[in-house]
C-alpha cells in the first residue's frame, strides 16, 4: 500500500514523451528554480505590518464612504429639470463616487495581497482533474493555509471592511436602476402605471387615419386590394416633439391593410370594426413591442422581424408562429361623410407588449 503515500503515481506514466509526440534531446532547457526569495519589510517589522493593515482597511472604508456619496449625489443633484447643467452635475458627482469607490477597493486588495498576505513561493504540479482522495484531501488543506496565510479569517477588521465595501458599492448601481423607472407626478399622474399609459392612445372617436409621417388623411376609395398603410391619427402629425410626439406615436402607430370582405373571420362583437374588408391592427408587437411592419400579402400574415411572430390578419391577427402571447389590437374603423376613413374609438384593450400587471 505505499504507492497510496504517492497521490502522483498513477498519473508519472502519462510524463513519459512518446516518440511520435515529442523529441528527447541530449542537452534539454534546464528548469532555472525561483528567484532568492526577499523578504518584506512588513515581515521584519511589526509596527510595518501594523501601517499596512490600516492602509487596507482604510481604504475599503473610504470605499464605503464614496458609495455612500453617489447614492447622496443622486439625491442632491437631481436631473427632473432637463437643464444640461443639472445633469452634467449628477453624472459628474456620481461618477466620482463610485469611481473612487471601486479604485479604493482595488489599491486596498492589491495592498492587502502585496503587504499582508503570505508571499512565499511554491509549486504546483499538474494533475488530472479527478484526483485521488489523497488529493482531494490534500486541496481542502491548501484552502486552510491559504486562509492562514491570507489572515482573511483571523484579521476581521479587514474581511469585514472588505465585504462592507463590496456590498456598498452595489448600492450605487441599485439607486441609479431605481431612476430608470417612471413615477407619478402631479404633471403625469399615471406615469408609473403601465396598463394606464398603455390602455389609452390618441385614438378617439371621429380621428381621421393618416399617412405616417405626413398626416395626410386616407379615403377608402384610394386603398388598393392587397395594400398596407403605415398609419397615425391625424392630430398627431400637429403635435410637436416638446409636446411628446414620439411618446403619443410610439402606441398610437398602426397598420392599414385591405383584403376582399369574404376573407375576414369577424366574431359577433367585431362585425363593425372594419370597412368593406379594411382592417386597421396596432403595429407595436405583444410580445416585446417591435414593429410589426412585414406584410406578407399572399397569405396575409403580419410578421414582426425582431422575433419572429407571426399574426394572421384575416382572423383578428390572432397569433399564429412565435412567442408573441396575445393578438395584435384591433382599431375600430369606418368612414365619414366624406369618405376619409376615421376611428370610432380608441382600442379596446392595452397596446404593446404583454405584462404582469395588465387585466
Amino acid at each position: 500500500m505505499a504507492h497510496e503515500d504517492d497521490a502522483l503515481e498513477h498519473e508519472r506514466a502519462s510524463w513519459k514523451p512518446s516518440p511520435g509526440l515529442a523529441v528527447a534531446v541530449t542537452d534539454p532547457v534546464q528548469n532555472p528554480g525561483l528567484p532568492p526569495h526577499r523578504t518584506r519589510m512588513t515581515d521584519q517589522d511589526p509596527a510595518a505590518m501594523k501601517r499596512a493593515v490600516r492602509t487596507v482597511y482604510t481604504l475599503f472604508y473610504v470605499s464605503v464612504a464614496a458609495s455612500i456619496w453617489a447614492i447622496a449625489a443622486y439625491m442632491l443633484f437631481p436631473i427632473e429639470s432637463g437643464r444640461i447643467i443639472d445633469i452634467r452635475h449628477n453624472n459628474l458627482f456620481i461618477g466620482l463616487g463610485i469611481a473612487l469607490a471601486l479604485l479604493a477597493i482595488g489599491i486596498g486588495a492589491i495592498h492587502w495581497s502585496k503587504a499582508i498576505m503570505s508571499d512565499k513561493e511554491f509549486i504546483e504540479p499538474r494533475h488530472a482533474t479527478r484526483g485521488r482522495d489523497v488529493t482531494r484531501a490534500a486541496a481542502i488543506q491548501v484552502f486552510d493555509e491559504a486562509n492562514e496565510e491570507s489572515g482573511f479569517g483571523r484579521r476581521t477588521v479587514i474581511r469585514n471592511s472588505m465585504i462592507a465595501a463590496l456590498v456598498a458599492s452595489v448600492a450605487p448601481g441599485i439607486v441609479l436602476f431605481r431612476g430608470l423607472a417612471p413615477f407619478d407626478s402631479p404633471e403625469h399622474p399615471d406615469a408609473g402605471n403601465p396598463v394606464a399609459l398603455l390602455s389609452h392612445t390618441m385614438w378617439k372617436e371621429g380621428s381621421r387615419l393618416a399617412h405616417d409621417p405626413t398626416g395626410e388623411p386616407i379615403r377608402a376609395a384610394d386603398l388598393t386590394l392587397g395594400s398596407a398603410v403605415h398609419v397615425i391619427p391625424q392630430e398627431l402629425a400637429e403635435l410637436s416633439h416638446h409636446d411628446g410626439y414620439l411618446e403619443e406615436k410610439a402606441k398610437a402607430i398602426v397598420l392599414l391593410m385591405r383584403l376582399l370582405p369574404d376573407q375576414l373571420i369577424e366574431s359577433e362583437e367585431r362585425k363593425d370594426w372594419s370597412y368593406n374588408g379594411i382592417v386597421a391592427y396596432s403595429k407595436v408587437c405583444t410580445h416585446v413591442g417591435c414593429p410589426v411592419a412585414l406584410y406578407e400579402q399572399q397569405t396575409h400574415h403580419l410578421l414582426c422581424p425582431c422575433h419572429q411572430s407571426q399574426f394572421d390578419v384575416t382572423d383578428e391577427a390572432k397569433v399564429i408562429f412565435g412567442p408573441a402571447a396575445r393578438a395584435l389590437p384591433q382599431l375600430p374603423i369606418t368612414v365619414d361623410d366624406e369618405g376619409y376613413l376615421i376611428a370610432t374609438s380608441d382600442f379596446n384593450e392595452p397596446v404593446g407588449p404583454s405584462f404582469w400587471e395588465r387585466h
